[in-house]
């Protein structure tokens, strides 16, 4: 009788990784899966991220990531040489005194320093028809080539090419950002919506980190009331401390002609827990709105300069979404990634937004039991 044919043997995650994903914010939301599903595959993995200042404040704490390296790139040569004293202390404080494997997510020039100094004998990135500036040269392993399509998908190919399974069937990605949060951080959140008025609350985060990317303020405060006076709600303003961020928000504050709650500049983890004490989010494409997709609350993007089947609440509310970028008659295309020639975010109506929220405030009353006329 012939001998059955053996199994290939399954492969072993492995034990001490170094993920380079340095920012924006939502990168790193998207990241956050690909460590989460590396720790339930296997336990005792030891993970190690690189990130620079502000992003890595999401990730520490957070149950997935053992250890973080602030990577201050904008220091220049000063910054890279930090950087390379840093990855040197966390290579011996991993398990063993080395990383295994390196995980680079990035596709620009400035991850290249982080990966070479891991010292990974495996470093994994993507190829040139996906990275750039040559990134691909300092990896030994590459993901297959295959079109551009969602951040987040892009990022769990990785777990295919380590042969690790990504998340439980129930769910698309486990971001593991509400399990982050500190008993303090619990605390600081009760008071604060203790303080609030008991109505539902929507957050609008007015700005992103490119200015091409926002929608007009004086626009968010019209929506702002007709949130506040049309449909119950308390309204906050969230986001960054930049200037334009802050000016934004106090366009939306003033021009509203309702209580606008500020919420600005307070810091990426108390952003985190005030987001995942709200009921709304609406934001053009940036890092809040990926952590509110992370945090289950549902989102009102709106999208003219960026593509939302590419950069959007991963898998959820679509039909919440303005979607702009696509043209009038066009499938959607995860794989577009250039901007279009046109400001179409300028040509978004207020109306488009307010019709989007209100669905969103009909749909959670449906489905809290309530029937809405």
């Amino acid at each position: 009788m012939p001998a059955a044919p053996a199994r290939p043997a399954a492969r072993p995650p492995a034990r001490r990784v170094c993920v380079v994903l340095l920012t924006g914010l939502g990168d790193v939301v998207h990241g956050l899966p690909l460590v989460t599903a590396l720790k339930r595959a296997d336990p005792g993995c030891h993970v190690t991220w690189v990130a620079e200042p502000m992003p890595a404040q999401l990730l520490d704490p957070h149950p997935a990531v053992d250890q973080v390296v602030r990577y201050r790139r904008r220091e220049g040569w000063r910054g890279v040489t930090a950087l390379r004293r840093a990855l040197a202390e966390a290579r011996r404080r991993a398990p063993g005194g080395a990383f295994d494997v390196t995980l680079n997510l990035n596709v620009y020039f400035k991850s290249v320093w982080p990966v070479l100094f891991s010292g990974a004998p495996e470093r994994w990135s993507f190829g040139r028809d996906r990275a750039r500036d040559g990134v691909w040269l300092a990896s030994t392993r590459r993901i297959p080539a295959r079109p551009r399509r969602h951040t987040q998908d892009m990022f769990l190919e990785f777990l295919a090419a380590l042969g690790v399974p990504h998340a439980p069937p129930a769910e698309p990605a486990d971001w593991g950002i509400a399990a982050s949060f500190t008993d303090a951080e619990r605390r600081a959140q009760a008071a604060w919506a203790a303080a609030r008025s008991g109505r539902p609350r929507a957050v609008i985060v007015p700005a992103s980190a490119v200015a091409a990317k926002d929608w007009p303020a004086e626009r968010w405060a019209r929506v702002a009331a007709a949130l506040a006076s049309d449909l119950g709600h308390e309204v906050v303003v969230a986001g960054g401390p930049g200037a334009r961020e802050t000016a934004a928000a106090r366009v939306v504050s003033d021009q509203a002609g309702v209580p606008v709650t500020w919420a600005m500049g307070d810091g990426v983890r108390r952003l985190a827990w005030t987001l995942d004490a709200c009921d709304l989010v609406l934001a053009p494409d940036t890092g809040p709105l990926h952590i509110a997709r992370a945090l289950g609350r549902p989102v009102v993007g709106v999208y003219g300069h960026s593509n939302p089947w590419r950069v959007g609440p991963y898998r959820a509310w679509e039909h919440l979404w303005v979607d702009a970028y696509t043209p009038p008659g066009a499938l959607p295309d995860p794989s577009a990634f250039d901007p279009p020639a046109d400001d179409r975010m300028a040509a978004i109506p207020v109306e488009a937004v307010v019709d989007r929220a209100e669905a969103a405030v009909r749909a959670a009353a449906v489905t809290r039991g309530t029937r809405v006329e």
